[in-house]
C-alpha cells in the first residue's frame, strides 16, 4: 500500500479500487466522482481539489480538471514509471516536466488504461497542480 501523505485530507478516507473495465463503467465513475468532488471542493479552493491515484506498484497520480475542460494529470517523480501507459493510453507524448495537459475526450481513455493498476483513490483537497499562467 502507498504512504499517504498530508496533503490528503483525513475526512476524504482513501477508496479501494475496482477495475473498471467498459466505457460505461469509467462514464459512470467519473459522473459520481464529479458530483462528490463538486460538493467537497465548494470548501476549498477550487483549482487545488482533484483526484488522487494509488499506484500498486507504487506512486500517487494526481488529477484536475479545469473550467475550460482540460485534464491536468500530475505525475511525480516516484509515479513516472507509468509514463510509457499514459501515452499509450492517451497517444499523447510525455511532457518535459511532471504535469501532462490532457484534452477532457481523453479522460476515458485514461482511466480505462490506468484502472489495472490502481489500488485505491482519495479526493484532495490542497495538492498544487502547477497550472500553466495564462
Amino acid at each position: 500500500m502507498v504512504a499517504f501523505d498530508d496533503q490528503f485530507d483525513t475526512n476524504l478516507n482513501p477508496r479501494p479500487w475496482i477495475v473498471l473495465k467498459t466505457t460505461y463503467d469509467v462514464e459512470m465513475w467519473i459522473e459520481h466522482q464529479n458530483r462528490y468532488l463538486q460538493s467537497v471542493a465548494g470548501k476549498h479552493r477550487p483549482e487545488r481539489c482533484g483526484i488522487a491515484f494509488m499506484l500498486e506498484a507504487g506512486g500517487v497520480l494526481y488529477l484536475h480538471t479545469t473550467q475550460e475542460g482540460v485534464v491536468l494529470l500530475d505525475v511525480p517523480e516516484e509515479a513516472e514509471w507509468v509514463a510509457p501507459l499514459l501515452t499509450a493510453a492517451t497517444g499523447i507524448d510525455a511532457p518535459n516536466g511532471q504535469v501532462w495537459l490532457l484534452p477532457s475526450d481523453l479522460l476515458t481513455q485514461l482511466l480505462l488504461g490506468l484502472s489495472p493498476l490502481l489500488s485505491a483513490t482519495s479526493l484532495v483537497v490542497d495538492h498544487d497542480f502547477r497550472m500553466p499562467k495564462r
